[in-house]
């Protein structure tokens, strides 16, 4: 049996042989604490406070598939000329709009969201934006969310008269941080789904002979 030398005032337990002076006869082993090292502590002992394992860390799937679970806005298409009338032959511009209200925008951090006990937030970005015309045509997958006459970047021309369900589609990316530590890349897509539809009237301009 090891000898417990925390009750000896400290020490590292060794075996000592003993020689008295002027003979050639040892006695020993004997156990006895000496200085050094402190033997490591007995786990088994109760005295012994423990020590709670640190809570799991949420894995950066987890991560991601928190972000996609948050409440998103929807984008919807506003236009110009205004009123949802537009031309045949006339260039319409388009932009995309977000609600103040009613769910998470570009620009917006979310409300920190709990994942195994870390405190996660989320920085909301757009990532890029698809118009549908409404005419069976279609913007290419773009970053910008378009603008107003006569600088906006998106426009298309209707070559025929009828009602056009017009919409924007948009995909969201973020950022990320844990109990309120550095924004972290997300690596994650939000690719949003029934954005609304705005109607557009598209109708004909008529031409008259005067004398």
């Amino acid at each position: 049996m090891i000898i417990d030398c925390r009750m000896r005032g400290g020490g590292t337990p060794r075996l000592v042989w003993q020689r008295p002076v002027g003979t050639d006869e040892w006695f020993g082993p004997q156990q006895t604490c000496l200085p050094g090292t402190p033997p490591p502590p007995d786990i088994n002992d109760p005295t012994i406070p423990r020590t709670p394992p640190p809570p799991p860390t949420p894995t950066i799937t987890q991560i991601r598939e928190a972000f996609l679970e948050l409440p998103f806005a929807k984008p919807k298409t506003s236009m110009q000329p205004v009123g949802n009338k537009t031309l045949v032959g006339l260039p319409t511009y388009y932009r995309a709009t977000w609600p103040s209200a009613g769910g998470l925008k570009p620009g917006d951090v979310s409300k920190p969201v709990k994942l195994l006990s870390w405190s996660i937030e989320f920085k909301i970005a757009s990532k890029d934006y698809r118009y549908d015309y409404g005419d069976g045509s279609t913007s290419s997958w773009t970053s910008s969310a378009g603008g107003r006459y006569p600088d906006g970047d998106i426009k298309h021309t209707y070559d025929s008269t009828g009602t056009r369900e017009v919409k924007v589609d948009a995909r969201l990316v973020g950022q990320y941080r844990v109990n309120g530590g550095a924004w972290q890349d997300l690596g994650a897509v939000a690719d949003l789904q029934d954005e609304p539809v705005t109607e557009l009237e598209v109708v004909g301009t008529r031409t008259r002979l005067v004398s």
